[in-house]
C-alpha cells in the first residue's frame, strides 16, 4: 500500500495526511491564534515537508477554510443530538443553546476562526453546507423536524436568526470577559437561560410573522 511519507519516517498511510494537518493546524491556531497562524509550522508539527499542505489545500486560507468546515461540522453533531420532537419548544431552544455555549468553551480557537470570514473562503460549498445544517438544527428545535428550511430571507427564520444572534452574541461577550466577568464561569451563569426568556419561541398556529418573534 502506498504510504505518505516525511523526515520522519514511514508516519501515515495514504489518506490520512490530510487530517494530520488538519489536526497540527489546530494546534498551532490554538497556540498562535488566527493572526499567528503559519501553514509552514502546521506542517513541521505534523513532520512532513512544507510543500505537503499544498497539495491538500492550496495555501493557508484553504487550511483555515478546512479547518473552519470541520469546525462547523463538529458543532452541527452537537446540535444535532437535541431530540426535536417530544419536549417544549423553550426547552429545545435552551438545549441548543447549551450545546452551542459549551461547543464554544471546550473549542475556543475553533470557534473564533469560524467567524474570520476574512481568513477564508467563506462560500467555500462544503462550509456553506454545513452553516446551513447549523440553522437548519436550530430552525428545527423552534418548529419540529416535519418543516422543510426555507430560503435564507423567508420571515419565517426570523425566530431562528433571532435565536441564533442572541446565543452567538452573548458566547462571544461571555468569553471576552463583558458578561458576569467576576463568576468563576460567565458562559454557565444563569444570565443566558434569563435573556433567552424574553423571547417567545412559542410558534403561533398561522406561522411565523415577519419582522418580530413575537406573535401578539
Amino acid at each position: 500500500m502506498t504510504s505518505e511519507k516525511s523526515s520522519t519516517g514511514d508516519r501515515y498511510h495514504h489518506g490520512n495526511l490530510r487530517a494530520a494537518l488538519l489536526d497540527s493546524a489546530l494546534v498551532v491556531l490554538s497556540e498562535s491564534g488566527v493572526a499567528g497562524f503559519s501553514m509552514r509550522e502546521a506542517a513541521r508539527r505534523a513532520g512532513v515537508s512544507q510543500s505537503a499542505p499544498k497539495h491538500h489545500f492550496g495555501d493557508a486560507r484553504g487550511l483555515l477554510g478546512a479547518l473552519a468546515t470541520r469546525a462547523y461540522r463538529q458543532l452541527c453533531d452537537r446540535l444535532e443530538t437535541v431530540e426535536p420532537d417530544g419536549h417544549d419548544v423553550r426547552e429545545r431552544v435552551y438545549a441548543l443553546a447549551a450545546e452551542y455555549v459549551a461547543f464554544a468553551q471546550e473549542n475556543r480557537a475553533l470557534f473564533d476562526l469560524m467567524w474570520r470570514m476574512t481568513q477564508f473562503d467563506f462560500n467555500d460549498p462544503e462550509l456553506a453546507e454545513q452553516k446551513h445544517r447549523a440553522l437548519r438544527a436550530l430552525d428545527r428545535g423552534l418548529r419540529g423536524t416535519d418543516t422543510q428550511l426555507p430560503e435564507d430571507t423567508d420571515p419565517a427564520l426570523v425566530p431562528s436568526y433571532a435565536v441564533w444572534s442572541l446565543v452567538h452574541g452573548y458566547t462571544i461577550l461571555a468569553l471576552e470577559g463583558a458578561i458576569d466577568s467576576n463568576a468563576r464561569d460567565p458562559l454557565a451563569s444563569d444570565l443566558l437561560p434569563a435573556m433567552l426568556a424574553l423571547l417567545d419561541v412559542s410558534p403561533p398556529a398561522h406561522g411565523w410573522r415577519a419582522g418580530s418573534c413575537r406573535d401578539r
